[in-house]
């Protein structure tokens, strides 16, 4: 079945193109935001974790705000198209920018994309947060981190993992336990999670990491095996599963993320209305029952806390991408 984006609060019937043009061109001043539409762009596709936990939050926002929440989704050259286009519009509170830690990763080793994730836009607040997990073919019976790894390294062809694709979180966190490790390694990129799940759920590469939702449905159905989380803290979705670093290779860690941004130049004080309440959103207890079926927990901040953070992320990608020779391809 097609996915298509969807307005959450819909226009009057024909009138919405109009509506949305009438409106960009009244300027409006933080003290009157939020506007009567906004646009949120996912430069992801629809039904991805980013679009579906902006799309829940949107909707409890645009209820409680009275307003339209329009979610957009920008797709391609794995979310710079979309990224682009927030770039180019004005920081006037009607348009924003929903993105995952993938967002921050592609910055971090591709030089070539056309902003500067830190520079051009002004960080409204994070989101949520969610573990990731290696999975692996059950054929190959590990007992935990360390047996992959000694098996790993007595091939004397090296070893294939892959990721949703290239400059995904994924690919990071699977390149980042090869070169810790001392693997030699290949990547395969694929054109999703469910594709790099399917290889490594049925031995064609080694490993794998993939979100909850992707991992542990089939973990739990005997379909494959989950060995270690991202998670510094251990799977709090899945107990028992140890962090990379308490499975013994030190170095690496740290959830998935999900967050908003703004146009560069944003007020701070539009962007500290729209992350209140977003928080306020995320304590609610529907909400986070939604996340906790995504695999996923809220986890809001302020816009300049979120911006630290996003910038500080980014540093450590680029840093660790660099020692592992990971690139766009």
């Amino acid at each position: 079945m097609k996915l298509i984006s969807q307005i959450l609060h819909p226009l009057r019937a024909g009138l919405g193109a109009l509506a949305f043009a009438a409106l960009a061109v009244q300027p409006i001043q933080a003290a009157d935001f939020p506007p009567e539409q906004i646009r949120i762009v996912v430069p992801y596709s629809a039904g991805g974790g980013t679009d579906v936990i902006m799309r829940i939050v949107a909707k409890h926002m645009a209820d409680s705000w009275k307003v339209n929440i329009l979610i957009d989704n920008r797709v391609g050259a794995g979310g710079v198209v979309g990224s682009q286009y927030v770039t180019q519009q004005k920081p006037d509170g009607r348009t924003f920018l929903a993105v995952a830690s993938a967002f921050a990763v592609r910055a971090a080793i591709d030089r070539t994309v056309p902003y500067d994730a830190v520079k051009d836009f002004s960080g409204v607040g994070q989101m949520a947060i969610s573990p990731s997990f290696m999975v692996v073919s059950t054929s190959h019976g590990f007992a935990s981190l360390k047996q992959l790894i000694d098996f790993a390294k007595k091939q004397p062809e090296g070893i294939l993992y892959t990721s949703a694709g290239v400059g995904s979180t994924a690919h990071l966190h699977a390149a980042a336990v090869a070169y810790l490790a001392g693997i030699k390694a290949e990547h395969v990129p694929n054109k999703g999670t469910p594709q790099a799940v399917t290889e490594a759920m049925t031995g064609r590469v080694l490993y794998a990491f993939a979100p909850g939702p992707n991992a542990i449905p089939l973990a739990r159905a005997g379909k494959l095996q989950i060995l270690v989380t991202t998670s510094p803290a251990g799977a709090r979705f899945l107990p028992g599963i140890p962090s990379i670093a308490q499975a013994g290779l030190k170095g690496y860690e740290g959830d998935d993320w999900f967050g908003v941004y703004g146009p560069a130049g944003m007020p701070l004080a539009m962007r500290e209305k729209f992350s209140s309440e977003m928080a306020r959103v995320l304590k609610l207890a529907e909400v986070r029952e939604r996340l906790a079926g995504l695999g996923a927990e809220p986890a809001a901040s302020s816009p300049q806390v979120f911006e630290k953070f996003a910038a500080d992320y980014i540093a450590r990608a680029r840093k660790l991408a660099e020692a592992i020779g990971m690139k766009v391809q």
